[in-house]
């Protein structure tokens, strides 16, 4: 069997693979910056994340203590 024979698959599938991973690096990148924008929302409105209290200092009460 000839290695040259397969070139063609193996030439196929590195494309394949390299064009699914290309995708998912996309779409991470997309709804990592749809995310930040959706926080920004958010705190525009006013409403805060729980991690900005702790950073800041502030103590959150907790029910029964």
């Amino acid at each position: 069997m000839e290695a040259a024979s397969h070139t063609g698959f193996i030439v196929a599938a590195y494309a394949t693979a390299g064009a699914v991973i290309g995708g998912l690096i996309a779409w991470v990148m997309l709804d990592y910056r749809r995310q930040r924008r959706r926080l920004g929302d958010l705190e525009k409105l006013g409403l805060k994340r729980r991690s900005a209290a702790a950073q800041s200092g502030e103590t959150i009460g907790r029910a029964g203590t």
